[in-house]
């Protein structure tokens, strides 16, 4: 009998761990792309995307829009460079980069030219253009749009931490440069405070 109550016992007990294993699954909850979620308190896409449009607002607001606009009858073709992660953690600089093109982009006030290895492919599709495409469908050489100006900047952080408390300080810089005169026509910065517990 003894051994009866073991054996039930011992097929009950595996029969509730598989049941548990089974029922252990996770919720997936959708929420609205621009809502505000920080579970870990590093850099997030909201952080990316906030700071992204702030400074954009802000370089095209100052004086450098209007006296280009004035003295070259035209808006400025701008491209965005390097922004450089010197914070303490992985940051996807290339998503930054992309809410930074997005807000120029959207503002409708300057153009916007292709950077970096993006450039570099749509050079190479001209050229297998130019070399298997007829001449009246092939993209011509030397028609690429030249920027007058170059956004460049970086992200650094400071993290400051007690026991189980920590505070993160986030700063990002941008500086717009003359391509032409390397001046400097803008320079810009926004931070962020997280303090996490």
């Amino acid at each position: 009998m003894k051994l009866k109550a073991i054996l039930i016992s011992t097929v009950l007990l595996g029969s509730t761990v598989v049941f548990q294993s089974c029922n252990n699954t996770k919720q997936v909850t959708r929420v609205e792309e621009d809502a505000v979620i920080d579970l870990s308190g590093r850099w997030n896409e909201t952080d990316s995307r906030l700071v992204a449009e702030e400074m954009v607002s802000d370089m095209l607001l100052r004086p450098w829009l209007d006296e280009f606009e004035k003295g070259m009858g035209r808006r400025p073709v701008v491209i965005v460079g390097l922004v450089s992660n010197k914070s303490h953690e992985h940051i996807a600089t290339d998503t930054y980069i992309k809410d930074i093109e997005k807000a120029i982009l959207n503002s409708g006030k300057v153009r916007l030219v292709q950077a970096g290895e993006a450039r570099e492919e749509l050079r190479k599709e001209r050229a297998d253009q130019n070399e298997f495409s007829s001449k009246a469908t092939a993209a011509a050489w030397g028609k690429e749009l030249g920027a007058d100006f170059m956004l460049q900047g970086l992200v650094n952080s400071i993290v400051d931490s007690n026991n189980k408390q920590k505070v993160v300080f986030y700063q990002t810089d941008l500086e717009l440069t003359n391509l032409e005169t390397n001046e400097k026509v803008w320079i810009g910065d926004k931070k962020i405070k997280k303090v996490i517990e």
